[in-house]
């Protein structure tokens, strides 16, 4: 129950207006279903000419009888004068009347408290997902590392369907099934208290076995669910790599991994299905059982006389009885729903309790770059104790170039994502002048950045939103001028719809170069103040790799630049270069100062040459 009302607590109250109709709703449906089913005792009496008592009329406001009573009285007066006025064939014609009109109005109650559940169904399904969306994008870099991409779709698509699912039925086993049972026993009460009490020994039995059945559900859904993300997960990974799957003839393998898993999977499923099944028959065996027991009951006290009930009230009280049932079913079934619920609501939560972006300075600083970027006695390690970068020295004049060389591994990149906050330092600082990035906000910091990787990212939309990404009212005279510099324009005009042409997902329809230049086309329109080029010409040909580097030498003009490169060539024109090995600055000046000390960074370059020979 504490799940429940933590789901419900977290995703309704955008639709208190919406559960108190359906609320309303479901009590007018139970009242006029009692109702319309009352109208089968003067039926029957009618019918068979059971009832031979004289009814006279009494005050409603009578206090020597209850208003039960006296509703009972007055209800088989009137009946006697329909009889004695149009006769038992009319009078039965009438009561037929009422029973389809009563059923009517009982319908339509039941569409109208079921009508307003939609809106919160469909509207907590978007909350969730737009949550989970939103926090994606506050997450760390870090957080993604450990977690697969496929799992992650899993979860804002399966496990939120779920959640929807145990959210409904949260509604039902709250606001529906629990009102038609109250107002249905409490009309059986009325009817016999004493055929109720021994009911209500009965039903205990029942809720116990079907509690039983699913104590184990909600574990072995929550397994189902990780299943399932690994498979999305292999399927994210299979269409990534399809050509090397291909140039590999790895097809086999790969269809035999998501063979097993798939298997594996449909063995859970198996489990949690039958258990969901089994739900329905046991309660319907239960169910009959139980009304059989009363049947027996009730008909045995009637026939020996005791006077409890008269026949017809006695049908009427096992019509009642019955029809509690169906709800005690539904409870049941909304039990097994809500535990699937709350396993894929575990998953979800993993997600949405993680820890986001650090941006909580209370009285943020705003940058003011005029001086240099400095990295003082930086210490960082992904993994506690096992350092990545150590004691890191490093200071970049406002608008000069500086390179960062060394091998693969050697903490390069580390060094631009720390000053992208994409991570934070462990020890010592990075100053922007003489202000410290963890007191900016994020968005203040990233907004002086521009950013240019290896492998250019793109989205599957056009060629304006993807220069355009990230700048606000970006015009397309801008978005023209931009990809000018950046060599782009002539094979954006060249395709059928110019800068509205759809470049694929991923910019699939582009080659390597022209997805570069399109990435380089977005930091220019962007135009920062430091600008971090990170191996952005080294996946490229040479011919490619010329137009890119034109166009990367019109866009760091005047601009404080941080480049990262393998290829040595493209940073010889640098201001400053710093030679990084395990983390730690090894070397430190022009090129030619650097290749005349004939240390590390010459080792480098000579590999180099020896590769190109």
């Amino acid at each position: 129950m504490k799940g429940i009302i933590k789901i419900l607590n977290r995703f309704l109250p955008p639709y208190k207006k919406e559960v108190i109709l359906s609320f309303l709703f479901n009590i007018l449906t139970a009242l006029l279903n009692v109702f319309s089913l009352m109208t089968i005792i003067p039926i029957l009496q009618v019918l068979f000419k059971i009832n031979t008592r004289t009814y006279e009329f009494i005050p409603w406001n009578a206090k020597e009888s209850s208003l039960i009573d006296i509703t009972m009285n007055n209800g088989y007066w009137y009946l006697s004068q329909l009889i004695e006025t149009y006769g038992s064939s009319n009078t039965l014609m009438i009561l037929s009347i009422v029973l389809v009109i009563m059923t009517f109005l009982k319908t339509g109650t039941a569409y109208l408290g079921s009508y307003f559940t939609v809106p919160i169904r469909t509207g907590v399904v978007r909350d969730i997902r737009n949550r989970i969306n939103d926090k994606i994008l506050t997450l760390p870099i870090g957080f993604f590392s450990e977690e697969r991409k496929g799992d992650i779709l899993a979860r804002i698509s399966g496990d939120v369907n779920e959640v929807e699912n145990s959210v409904m039925s949260s509604l039902d086993m709250l606001f529906k099934n629990p009102v038609l049972i109250i107002i249905y026993l409490a009309t059986m009460i009325a009817l016999s208290w004493q055929l109720t009490i021994f009911v209500l020994i009965l039903l205990p039995v029942m809720g116990y076995v079907m509690g039983t059945v699913g104590k184990t559900l909600k574990r072995t859904s929550y397994e189902a669910q990780n299943k399932w993300g690994e498979l999305m997960s292999q399927v994210e990974e299979t269409l990534g790599g399809l050509r090397v799957i291909k140039a590999f003839n790895a097809e086999k393998a790969i269809s035999n991994r998501f063979h097993k898993g798939s298997n594996e999977f449909r063995r859970m499923s198996n489990r949690i299905a039958r258990r969901q099944y089994l739900a329905h028959p046991m309660s319907e065996f239960l169910g009959t059982l139980t009304i059989a027991v009363v049947l027996w009951f009730g008909g045995s006290l009637i026939l020996k006389g005791s006077g409890l009930v008269d026949a017809p009230t006695f049908i009427y009280y096992l019509t009642i009885f019955y029809s509690i049932i169906n709800p005690a079913k539904e409870f049941s079934k909304s039990a097994y729903a809500v535990q699937r619920g709350l396993a894929s609501m575990q998953r979800i939560d993993k997600i949405l309790g993680a820890e986001s972006e650090r941006n909580n300075n209370a009285a943020p600083k705003k940058i003011r770059f005029t001086r240099e970027i400095s990295y003082r006695q930086v210490w960082f390690a992904y993994e506690q104790d096992n350092w990545v970068l150590k004691n890191i020295d490093l200071s970049i004049p406002k608008g000069k170039t500086i390179a960062l060389v060394g091998e693969s591994g050697s903490g390069k990149s580390t060094l631009v994502d720390l000053l992208l906050r994409f991570y934070s330092v462990q020890r010592g600082g990075i100053f922007i002048d003489d202000i410290n990035i963890e007191d900016v906000t994020l968005y203040d910091l990233r907004s002086h950045m521009g950013y240019v990787n290896q492998e250019a990212i793109l989205f599957n939309d056009t060629f304006f939103n993807n220069i355009a990404f990230g700048t606000q009212n970006a015009t397309l005279a801008q978005v023209e001028a931009a990809a000018r510099i950046a060599n782009a324009h002539d094979f954006i005009m060249a395709t059928e719809h110019g800068y509205q042409t759809n470049i694929g997902d991923r910019g699939s329809k582009l080659s390597g170069g022209q997805r570069q230049r399109i990435s380089i086309a977005r930091a220019v329109l962007k135009d920062p103040e430091i600008l971090i080029l990170d191996e952005a010409t080294s996946a490229l040909d040479t011919a490619s790799e010329k137009l890119v580097q034109e166009a990367l030498d019109r866009l760091v003009k005047n601009r404080t630049t941080i480049t990262i490169a393998h290829r040595l060539s493209t940073v010889k024109n640098a201001d400053r270069i710093f030679v990084v090995s395990n983390g730690e600055i090894v070397e430190e000046g022009t090129h030619d100062d650097l290749y005349k000390k004939n240390g590390y960074y010459r080792q480098l370059c000579d590999i180099q040459l020896d590769i190109k020979k």
